[in-house]
């Protein structure tokens, strides 16, 4: 489930770290009275460090934004960061919905076990399986653009393009070239003890999730401005996006969501949520092949994506071909 980070919305829900914090000193430490009688054992992390990161052994530390150079460089680094954090302002030509770059790479892309930009700019180029080829880290980029955002891709070399790998390249200032850096990506999920369930995933949504994104899953905005983001609908993300795939979404819940509240879901519950989000409907995949079945076929044959197929007698994905951009 992606929300627009921002620092009003972290402080909206400090106080719900209280009970991870709970937990994580139970898990550490046992109880209360043992952590006092045992001083060796590790003390938990206040709630302000208790985030995605906890659950990833990362201790790479991105550089401050203070850091950024004032020259013309930091000038690229900067509208970087700009894009990141409002994308339909500073990259509005090649955005077709509501969302942020920052709605999935939550704190500015610095967050580990948050799909955290440092970790994937030194772990570019790779093969991927979603198109079947060597991608170069603005190759990449470009199908944040074309899923995520719903959008068209930046011609490779443009300025958004450039902005954001600088940022990226300088966010990973002192990191090594690994594919496996701790951090990357969003931590692997357990596998769910029951399968996922859309009941069990609507009260999950309706108890932890709705004050956020609304009842109607279609965000909350100020002023035009998207405040919590919409998880399906128009101005959401599209079939091809990363968190159509229920394992990629239910992995980002766990560690991210709700925010400010990281790994207070269980498993399951993480499962459950992230079947009711990914079984509503949402814009078409791009590479819509001009039938529902023969994209599923293409494109979603997998478990993982309820893409053509039939969630309370409606089927997925069947809203045509996708919409001019």
């Amino acid at each position: 489930m992606t929300v627009l980070i921002t620092r009003a919305t972290s402080r909206l829900h400090r106080h719900g770290r209280l009970a991870l914090l709970q937990a994580a000193l139970l898990a550490a430490a046992g109880t209360a009275t043992a952590a006092a009688q045992t001083p060796a054992v590790p003390v938990a992390p206040p709630p302000s460090q208790i985030n995605a990161a906890v659950g990833t052994g990362s201790k790479f530390q991105p550089p401050p934004e203070s850091a950024i150079p004032n020259n013309d460089f930091g000038k690229m680094v900067r509208l970087g960061r700009d894009i990141m954090v409002d994308t339909p302002k500073y990259a509005k030509a090649y955005v077709g919905n509501s969302l942020s770059c920052v709605n999935c790479h939550t704190d500015g892309g610095r967050m580990a076990g948050s799909a955290p930009m440092w970790a994937a700019y030194v772990s570019y180029p790779a093969y991927r399986a979603k198109n079947k080829k060597v991608n170069t880290f603005e190759e990449r980029l470009q199908g944040c653009f074309m899923y995520s955002e719903n959008g068209k891709a930046p011609p490779l070399g443009s300025e958004p393009l450039v902005a954001l790998e600088s940022y990226a390249y300088w966010l990973s200032t002192g990191l090594p070239v690994d594919e496996k850096t701790p951090g990357r990506g969003y931590p692997a999920l357990a596998k769910a003890a029951q399968a996922p369930d859309y009941v069990r995933g609507q009260k999950v949504y309706a108890q932890s999730c709705a004050i956020c994104h609304g009842a109607d899953g279609q965000g909350q905005y100020v002023e035009g401005k998207t405040v919590f983001p919409p998880l399906w609908g128009d101005k959401s993300f599209n079939w091809g996006a990363g968190m159509g795939s229920i394992k990629s979404a239910a992995e980002f819940i766990h560690a991210n969501m709700p925010y400010g509240q990281s790994y207070s879901l269980t498993p399951q519950q993480a499962w459950d949520v992230a079947y009711f989000m990914d079984a509503q409907e949402r814009p078409q995949d791009p590479r819509w092949t001009g039938t529902v079945a023969g994209t599923r076929a293409k494109y979603h044959d997998s478990k993982f994506s309820l893409y053509g197929t039939k969630v309370n007698g409606k089927l997925l994905g069947d809203t045509g071909a996708p919409k001019a951009r």
